[in-house]
C-alpha cells in the first residue's frame, strides 16, 4: 500500500489541498462561515438535486443497456467482434466537447431526428442521458464482460440440469458471482455522471447545471474562489459517500469464484432468442455508439469545395495565427507517449493496490480502496489548477517538464486499474496460493505462478482502459501541456476554440484522427490478449 499512497499524497491530495485551501482562506482567516449560507441558497439546492437525479438515471439506464451488450461479447463468438469491442470503446476516449457537437447533430435542430420526425432533443434531460450512455457502454461492457468470460459456464448449466429455468439459474448463480464487477462498473459511471461537464454544457443548455458546470462557473466567469471551494467539499463529501457505501457491498457479496480460459465459453448463438439479442445489442451499438461517430467522421471531409481531404492537409502546417507552436499533427505523437507512460504508472499504482487490498481485510484498508476512486469523482479542472500552484517548488518544481502530463493522466487511470483488476484477484482460490506456499514458494513466486496466469487478462483489458483514458484526458491536461507538446483533446479544443469552417473542419479531422489512434491501440491489445489465450 506504500507506493500507491505516495502517489496520491502527492500528485492528488496536496495539489487539491492547496487549491482549495486558496479559496477559502483569505486574509481575514478561513472563510467555514459561507458554508451554510451558501448551500441555503435554492439554486444551488437545485444544482445539488439535478446532479444526484441524473447520475442516479444515466447510471441506471447504462446498466439497462449495456449488461446484455457485456453478456454477448462474454459468451457469443461472431465475425467482426474483436473490431467491434475496439468500437466501442472510442466514444469513451473522445473530448466531450468533440463528442457532444455529434451527439448534437443527432438530437438538435436539423440533426437526423429533426430531419426525419422534426424531434429535437437538445436541451432536455434525454439528450443528457442518452449522451451518457454513449460515453460509459464501454466501462459496463469491459469491466462486467472482462470477468463474465471468465465464470465457468458450467455452474449455471448444474443449476439448470437440478430444475432451475434459464433466468432463474442466471440470478442464483451467474449474477452473485458479477456483483463486484457490476457494483465496480456502476460506481465508476455514477462518479463520470456526477461531475459531468462537457455534455451538460452542449447538450443541456442554461437550464441544467451540475456541480461541476457550477464550480467552473463560480471560478472562471464569476470568481468567486469562496463558493467554488465549498462546491468541491461537497462533491467530495458526496464522492466519500458513495465510496464508503461501495467498499461495504462489495465485501458482503465476495466470494471464490471458478475462473476459466475466456477463449472456451464463447461459442456462436444457438436459437432464435439468442439471435434476437446478438441483432438488439448489435443494433444499439450502431444507434448510440457508431452513428454519432459517423456523423463525425464525415463532418471530417465535408469541405466548402465538396468532400475531399483538405482539412486534414491543413494539420500538417502551423498556422499563422499562433495557436500551435508545432504542426497539430504532432499531437498524436505526444498523446501516444503520455499515453504509454501514464498506462504504465497506473498499471504499477493500480496493481499494487489491488494487490494489497486482495491480501488485507479491515477499515484502514477499505478506506484505501475508496480513496482509490476519489480522482474520478473530483473535478479534473482543479486537479490541474493545483497542480500548477503546487508543484511549483523544489524537489517537486515540475511544472516545465513533460512527465507532469502522465502523472495527471494516471491519476485517472489508476482507478480503472483497481476495478478491474480487484474482482478477479479477489475471485482467485486462497487455496491456491496457500498450496504453492506450502510446496515452498516464495509471495514473488507464488504471484507470478498463480495469481498472473488468472488476472492476466484483466491486465490487459486494464492496460487499454488506462491507455485509452490517458489519450481522451482533457480536463487536467489543458492546464499543464506546455505549447510545443499539446495532446490530441488540447489541440482539438484550441481548434474549436476558434471561429471559422476551416478550424472548425481541422478540428474534426484531428478529431478522427483521435478515433483512429484509439480504435488501431485497442485493436491491438484485443490481438495481443487473443494470442495469449492459450496460456491461462
Amino acid at each position: 500500500m506504500a507506493v500507491p499512497f505516495a502517489f496520491f499524497a502527492v500528485f492528488f491530495a496536496y495539489p487539491v489541498v492547496s487549491i482549495v485551501g486558496r479559496g477559502l482562506r483569505t486574509a481575514g482567516g478561513w472563510q467555514f462561515g459561507a458554508l451554510p449560507r451558501v448551500l441555503g441558497r435554492p439554486d444551488i439546492l437545485h444544482v445539488l438535486w439535478f446532479t444526484v437525479w441524473q447520475a442516479l438515471a444515466s447510471t441506471g439506464l447504462t446498466l439497462l443497456i449495456a449488461l446484455p451488450g457485456a453478456y454477448v461479447f462474454a459468451r457469443f463468438a461472431f465475425p467482426g467482434k474483436q473490431v467491434l469491442r475496439a468500437v466501442v470503446t472510442v466514444p469513451f476516449v473522445l473530448p466531450t466537447v468533440v463528442a457532444g457537437t455529434a451527439f448534437l447533430a443527432l438530437l438538435g435542430r436539423g440533426g437526423l431526428l429533426d430531419q426525419l420526425w422534426g424531434v429535437r432533443l437538445d436541451t432536455t434531460v434525454w439528450a443528457i442521458l442518452l449522451a451518457h450512455v454513449f460515453f460509459n457502454y464501454a466501462v459496463v461492457v469491459r469491466t462486467v464482460g472482462g470477468l463474465w468470460a471468465q465464470l465457468d459456464p458450467r455452474q449455471e448449466e448444474a443449476a439448470r440440469v437440478l430444475g432451475a429455468g434459464r433466468l432463474t439459474a442466471w440470478r442464483k448463480v451467474t449474477l452473485p458471482a458479477l456483483g463486484p464487477a457490476v457494483a465496480a462498473a456502476a460506481l465508476m459511471v455514477f462518479l463520470f455522471t456526477f461531475t459531468s461537464f462537457g455534455v451538460i454544457q452542449i447538450l443541456g443548455g442554461p437550464g441544467f447545471s451540475t456541480l461541476e458546470v457550477e464550480i467552473y462557473r463560480q471560478t472562471a466567469e464569476l470568481l468567486q474562489l469562496p463558493t467554488a471551494a465549498i462546491l468541491t467539499l461537497v462533491q467530495f463529501a458526496a464522492v466519500g459517500a458513495v465510496l464508503a457505501l461501495h467498499a461495504w457491498t462489495v465485501r458482503r457479496r465476495e466470494s471464490a469464484l471458478r475462473l476459466v480460459d475466456p477463449a472456451g465459453t464463447a461459442r456462436r448463438p444457438r436459437g432464435a432468442g439468442q439471435w434476437a439479442l446478438l441483432c438488439g445489442v448489435l443494433a444499439s451499438v450502431a444507434l448510440l455508439l457508431v452513428l454519432p461517430l459517423a456523423v463525425l467522421v464525415g463532418r471530417s471531409f465535408d469541405t466548402p469545395g465538396g468532400h475531399g481531404f483538405a482539412y486534414y492537409r491543413a494539420l500538417t502546417a502551423v498556422d499563422a495565427s499562433g495557436t500551435f507552436l508545432v504542426p497539430p499533427l504532432e499531437a498524436v505523437w505526444n498523446s501516444v507517449r503520455y499515453a504509454v507512460v501514464a498506462a504504465a504508472i497506473a498499471l504499477v499504482v493500480g496493481g499494487l493496490a489491488a494487490a494489497a487490498l486482495t491480501r488485507r481485510a479491515g477499515r484502514l484498508v477499505r478506506g484505501f480502496d475508496a480513496l482509490l476512486m476519489l480522482p474520478l469523482g473530483v473535478s479534473a479542472v482543479t486537479v490541474g489548477f493545483g497542480f500548477l500552484i503546487s508543484l511549483d517548488r523544489p524537489p517537486l518544481d515540475l511544472r516545465s517538464s513533460w512527465f507532469l502530463v502522465p502523472l495527471a493522466q494516471a491519476l485517472v487511470g489508476v482507478p480503472f486499474v483497481v476495478r478491474t483488476m480487484l474482482p478477479v484477484l479477489r475471485a482467485v482460490d486462497g487455496r491456491l496460493r496457500e498450496a504453492a506456499a506450502v510446496l515452498g514458494a516464495s509471495p514473488l513466486r507464488v504471484f507470478r505462478e498463480v495469481d498472473l496466469p488468472l488476472v492476466r487478462r484483466a491486465l490487459l483489458v486494464a492496460a487499454g482502459f488506462a491507455f485509452a483514458v490517458s489519450l481522451g484526458e482533457f480536463g487536467a491536461t489543458v492546464f499543464i501541456a506546455r505549447p510545443d507538446s499539446p495532446t490530441l483533446p488540447v489541440a482539438v479544443a484550441r481548434l474549436l476554440a476558434r471561429p471559422g469552417d476551416l478550424t472548425y473542419g481541422e478540428a474534426m479531422a484531428l478529431s478522427t484522427v483521435l478515433m483512429l489512434v484509439c480504435a488501431a491501440s485497442l485493436l491491438l491489445l484485443e490481438r495481443i490478449r487473443t494470442d495469449r489465450s492459450g496460456e491461462f
